[in-house]
């Protein structure tokens, strides 16, 4: 049976996209996967779906990396918005980027629980997942 929840791929690796929806699924670690190829389609799709918290995503892992809109730029935006958002949603920034200062930046964002560097593996992801649902985070 999968796992009731609602997973959100913000990034625009194509490659990237399909090995963490493919891990997803053989894992049966969702319900549902949503993919946005920016941060702006993402933001977009938020807005439009804040009063309707059963479509909206648990987690959401998100790159730093994109066109349009970046990940930093996103969480800017998603910060305004996050407290008419009817749902807790856990953030992970994930990025290729070992840079410290992207480290430490999304530190400092407060809705972001964590940095992790790609790729992330399958047994990494169950844990990640299996983590968040075991402390009643999603």
């Amino acid at each position: 049976m999968k796992k009731p929840f609602i997973i959100c791929i913000v990034d625009d690796d194509e490659i990237y996209q399909y090995t963490i929806t493919k891990t997803l699924d053989t894992q049966n670690l969702s319900r549902k996967v949503l993919m946005f190829s920016d941060g702006e389609e993402a933001l977009e799709f938020m807005v439009d779906n804040i009063a309707n918290i059963k479509d909206l995503p648990d987690l959401i892992f998100l790159d730093i990396n994109m066109p349009i809109m970046d990940g930093f730029q996103f969480m800017e935006e998603y910060v305004k918005i996050a407290p008419r958002v009817g749902k807790n949603i856990t953030i992970y920034m994930v990025s290729s980027s070992v840079d410290p200062v992207d480290i430490e930046r999304a530190k400092k964002i407060s809705e972001i629980s964590d940095y992790i560097i790609k790729p992330i593996d399958s047994e990494e992801l169950t844990k990640i997942i299996n983590s968040l649902e075991n402390n009643g985070q999603i």
